[in-house]
């Protein structure tokens, strides 16, 4: 049975390669520019205050300059389908110590990947979209029937919540330093 072929987005891709700095670290600007357009990007890593702003922004302009310059790309139109971040190797040097010995350092690199597509070009763009918003929700209007609830993931209605109670008992006593080794004392010595 032949595979019947499917129609491929344009996307163009960049990649930074061995960034001195933890993939953790760029993670986390990463995921809030996941999804978004090119232009909100743009703004939002220059108003950012992370030091992982700087390469990110290199890696998502070299990627839209790809896609102006190659496919022709309208830079308004162009979203981050994909954006991922990936460890590195890890740099291992020796910082010189007293007495002759070596202080091991690691440093740690990542590898970021960024996928640009034009949402000009696709026919589908309505579902996408749809799909972007619910994958990253933004704030909603407070509404009457949502204030004051918080929503749960399983859909059902939340009933009353029994309380627990927890007490603590402090006991005060005075122990007496001889009887410690005996078994009534506070320590046994089972």
């Amino acid at each position: 049975m032949k595979k019947k072929k499917t129609k491929r987005y344009p996307e163009v891709s960049a990649l930074g390669h061995s960034i001195s700095m933890s993939a953790n670290k760029v993670r986390r600007v990463i995921d809030r520019i996941r999804g978004r357009s090119y232009e909100e990007t743009v703004m939002l890593l220059r108003c950012m205050p992370y030091r992982a702003c700087f390469p990110i922004l290199k890696v998502i302009a070299s990627a839209a300059a790809n896609g102006i310059h190659n496919l022709h790309f309208d830079p308004k139109s162009l979203i981050i389908s994909k954006a991922e971040v990936n460890e590195g190797t890890t740099v291992k040097k020796l910082k010189p110590r007293a007495k002759g010995r070596g202080y091991p350092i690691k440093r740690s690199t990542c590898h970021i990947t960024i996928v640009l597509r034009d949402v000009s070009l696709n026919e589908e763009h309505g579902e996408y979209v749809k799909r972007i918003r619910r994958l990253y929700p933004t704030n909603r209007k407070d509404t009457s029937e949502n204030r004051g609830r918080v929503p749960l993931a399983s859909g059902k209605p939340r009933g009353k919540r029994n309380k627990i109670k927890i007490t603590i008992r402090i006991l005060h006593g005075r122990y007496n330093m001889d009887n410690m080794g005996s078994s009534e004392g506070l320590w046994d010595k089972k």
